[in-house]
């Protein structure tokens, strides 16, 4: 069997929210609640279990998320609609732009317990 990332603890201030916040902007489903987890599962078979935790225990992360172009407009016009900040650089010094690395189209957000937030339509290699 080849290695592959099953799923992933997520820690956030409300598991509901963070799970809900994410699922919205990707157009993903939230999964029923299993023990202290509310599951977000991608395409790939990927689980980001959502967990709460206390907010002062919460250690910034980063996920990045490889969509479509048309799952990118989808996303791009919610985070829009919601007034969300997005940046086209993870240090957040391109407020309200995108980028377009690889030939594709990509951006930051912050999600409701502090993580940042990637989305992406190609892949990163080390071709520019």
């Amino acid at each position: 069997m080849s290695v592959e990332l099953n799923h992933t603890i997520v820690h956030s201030r409300d598991n509901r929210e963070s799970a809900e916040f994410l699922a919205n902007i990707l157009g993903l489903e939230v999964g029923d609640a299993w023990g202290p987890f509310i599951p977000v599962s991608t395409s790939n078979g990927v689980t980001l279990d959502f967990a709460s935790i206390p907010a002062e225990s919460i250690t910034m992360q980063h996920y990045a998320f490889l969509i479509s172009d048309e799952e990118f407009d989808a996303a791009f016009q919610r985070i829009r609609e919601q007034g969300i900040t997005y940046y086209a650089d993870p240090h957040g010094k391109q407020p309200g732009e995108i980028n377009h690395h690889y030939g594709g189209r990509g951006l930051y957000f912050m999600d409701p317990a502090g993580h940042g937030m990637e989305i992406i339509t190609r892949p990163y290699d080390n071709e520019e």
